[in-house]
């Protein structure tokens, strides 16, 4: 196989302006490390300076983020977990790779997966925690994986072992996936082969159980409430007055907001069944901590329980105490993990990456959840740390397609022809490449389904946002995000804006063709007309 020369001594000698050089790495294989969490919202990391996680710091995170590179504009393509996550293997467009949805998307099993290419290579490669794909792993040297999304407390999990029979493990999923990825490590210490580690997390993912010695974390924080908690959506259509996201509406009292007493309020059936299942894999010691902690937190709402606004208010603080203690674990464990490549000498040696599999939405238009191109969803957080690297924030827009090319590349193996994403490696080295992308493709495909979001597919670039919902309904948005940062005033029909929406559907056309998405093609064939062109 043609490989590339890379010379990773040689990046400490090349910095960007007014970033920080790190110290120069050994010019030998560099090992990769990618931990990816399910569903943690950006506005959660504390190196982004969201006022919610200077209430609840990630500082672990925010280690890697001081020692490598903080990307401000990190996206992906279709924001739900499985399309996510074939994207992250192949570096290509969900169109591409099949996996288009949860449910009845089916990954192109002849598509390669960038493991298997580092493995040819001699990489030792593994991956611990969540799958959720339609295909099984390969490239892998070893595997455990979740069932499904996974439990909180005891999960189950398969090996190549155990010939696809799950077992039960003891303790809370956060750090078992943790412990056994340490574990995979530590048997290949004295081994000279470089490694590709992924560690999936299934953490903050719904219904955000926290570890038992964290439920009552943070009870004294009142975390700042949205500025778009209340959106009464007054300039969008049915796309948003017809979904299943909202935090009043559509959460349940015992699923997400874990007061059990009112287990039997009306709720959608899927969130009323999820309940008993959540729970059916606690012990009877954990579920005593359980509902000592939740019996005393629900014991004053139960007794006086609030209407209207100040029960959203309410339920937003449930909601985000619950996820911010989840995300407590994750950071604890990525410490455990900096500690141990510490410990055995791996830090100059390693690029570590941390992402998520896409964003979240905690209450922004009253809303929990991913898959609409809104902002919080469409965006996740990104922090690279690449030895010999340089330090500081990354300006440019990257997206989920790009990390497959990245980690090809870093270990000098060809980039294969048909990956629609780019190399990460020239903004790790302080470059800022006069061609970089102006601008994202977004496509979502899960309807109908659970949540009702509409199908849509959009364009953004750094100051405008052009959206179509589609399939069952036909409804534009167009934000102006310098103007609009909250995405409140859709501008789609108003004349004085014709210019940016001309401009915004031929930029939406050209990366439709650009990556052979045919499907929007053929649904933008009234585009032309319907913009004055």
């Amino acid at each position: 196989m043609e490989k590339r020369l890379f010379l990773f001594g040689g990046l400490a000698a090349v910095a960007a302006t007014g970033c920080a050089r790190q110290s120069e790495a050994p010019a030998r294989p560099m090992n990769i490390l990618y931990i990816m969490t399910d569903d943690h919202a950006y506005q959660t990391v504390g190196a982004y300076g969201h006022p919610i996680s200077r209430l609840a710091p990630t500082p672990n995170i925010d280690r890697l983020a001081r020692e490598g590179m903080l990307f401000r504009e990190a996206f992906v393509e279709n924001s739900i977990s499985a399309p996510s996550r074939a994207t992250l293997l192949t570096g290509v467009y969900s169109h591409r790779h099949g996996q288009t949805t949860l449910s009845y998307g089916i990954m192109d099993t002849t598509l390669v997966h960038f493991p298997e290419l580092l493995r040819a290579e001699g990489y030792l490669t593994a991956i611990f925690g969540k799958w959720h794909l339609s295909v099984e792993p390969k490239g892998f040297d070893h595997y455990d994986l979740l069932w499904d999304q996974g439990e909180y407390y005891n999960p189950v999990m398969r090996t190549p072992e155990t010939g696809g029979r799950y077992v039960r493990q003891e303790g809370y999923a956060t750090d078992i996936i943790t412990d056994h990825a340490l574990a995979w490590l530590d048997a290949r210490r004295d081994d000279d082969a470089p490694f590709c580690l992924m560690i999936h997390h299934k953490a903050p993912h719904r219904n955000w159980m926290a570890d038992l010695k964290y439920l009552d974390l943070y009870e004294d924080v009142e975390f700042p409430e949205p500025e778009t908690l209340f959106d009464d959506y007054a300039t969008r259509g049915d796309q948003m007055r017809q979904q299943q996201l909202t935090i009043d509406r559509h959460m349940g009292y015992a699923f997400d907001f874990k007061v059990e007493e009112l287990k039997d309020e009306p709720t959608l059936q899927y969130i009323h069944d999820s309940w008993d299942i959540a729970m059916s894999t606690l012990t009877p010691e954990q579920r005593r901590v359980w509902d000592d902690s939740y019996g005393r937190k629900n014991r004053d709402f139960l007794a006086d329980r609030p209407e209207g606004k100040e029960l959203l208010r309410w339920k937003y603080q449930r909601y985000i105490h619950d996820y911010c203690r989840t995300i407590r674990s994750v950071d604890d464990q990525i410490g455990r993990v900096l500690d141990y490549l510490e410990e055995n000498g791996l830090m100059d040696n390693t690029l570590i990456v941390y992402t998520s599999d896409q964003g979240f939405l905690l209450g922004e238009h009253g809303l929990y959840d991913k898959r609409f191109m809104y902002e919080e969803s469409f965006r996740t957080p990104l922090v690279m740390r690449l030895p010999g690297g340089v330090r500081g924030d990354i300006a440019e827009m990257v997206q989920n397609i790009d990390y497959a090319p990245t980690f090809l590349e870093l270990a000098g193996v060809a980039v294969p022809d048909d990956i629609q994403g780019v190399s990460l490696l020239p903004l790790l080295r302080g470059e800022h490449p006069a061609g970089w992308r102006r601008s994202l493709y977004y496509h979502f495909y899960e309807y109908p389904a659970e949540h009702m979001v509409r199908r849509h597919y959009g364009v953004r670039n750094d100051r405008w946002k052009l959206i179509h919902f589609y399939n069952d309904i036909d409804q534009w948005e167009l934000y102006d995000l310098q103007e609009d940062p909250h995405e409140l005033r859709n501008l789609y029909g108003l004349p004085e804006y014709a210019a940016p929406r001309r401009e915004m559907t031929d930029e939406l056309v050209r990366l439709q063709t650009q990556y052979g998405d045919t499907l929007a093609l053929r649904r933008n064939g009234r585009v032309t007309a319907a913009n004055g062109n």
